[in-house]
């Protein structure tokens, strides 16, 4: 029996080229990598450089101009909207740079989001709610609103919101780049300790060179090529 990693996602040769007037703008053209189960991967790159673009496509929320992208064997880029909602819902937490909480729900209510589209019965979304806002230190916030929270707390949220529906795979963009030094180191602190305590997959794109320390594979994505450092 092989002990070989599991690979969670295989991007497979993908460019991505928009239309600007009557010239192409190509953003990155054969990108190629995989992500192993439990395996977190950092991509860096300057701003401009494609990293959300790229992101944008593993997450199924635009689509590639060549090459193709498989989730655990699915092939993400010949599916259907429905089947990609499907994906995205159950299978894929995302992160972004801005926390997109809703003002008018409480912390524990943001969290509990991605279970009600599912229709996660009620109680058992609250109370894997409960517990992952525990987890990220916020036990004593769950009711309060987004701005009763500082930027660091509700990024934290965030990360829980994420890990509501159990996904396979952690989508994060630029995830402190909006926060002070020491709220930033320590969201990822917690994102890492969080993600490897669930055995989770993730994809981290940022500009933070220091970040190209943390994780299993490291690439740079620069003049529409990516290349492992």
């Amino acid at each position: 029996m092989s002990d070989a990693p599991v690979p969670v996602l295989d991007v497979l040769g993908v460019k991505k080229v928009f239309r600007s007037g009557n010239e192409d703008l190509v953003v990155f053209e054969e990108v190629s990598f995989t992500v192993t189960q439990g395996g977190t991967t950092v991509i860096l790159g300057e701003s401009g450089s494609g990293k959300t673009t790229l992101l944008n496509l593993i997450g199924a929320l635009d689509s590639c101009t060549a090459g193709r992208i498989l989730f655990k064997g699915f092939d993400i880029t010949s599916q259907k909207e429905e089947n990609l909602i499907e994906l995205r819902s159950r299978h894929l937490g995302f992160i972004f740079q801005f926390h997109y909480l809703l003002k008018d729900l409480t912390a524990l209510e943001n969290v509990l989001i991605p279970a009600l589209i599912l229709r996660t019965p009620r109680a058992q979304a609250v109370s894997r709610g409960r517990e992952l806002l525990d987890q990220v230190g916020l036990s004593a916030r769950m009711d309060h609103y987004p701005v009763q929270l500082s930027g660091g707390e509700r990024q934290r949220v965030a990360v829980a919101r994420a890990l509501m529906n159990d996904p396979s795979l952690i989508l994060a963009d630029e995830p402190t780049g909006n926060l002070d030094e020491r709220n930033s180191r320590a969201i990822q602190e917690l994102l890492f300790e969080l993600v490897g305590g669930y055995g989770k997959s993730m994809i981290l794109v940022t500009h933070a060179a220091e970040l190209s320390r943390r994780g299993n594979e490291h690439f740079l994505l620069e003049h529409r090529r990516l290349r492992r450092l």
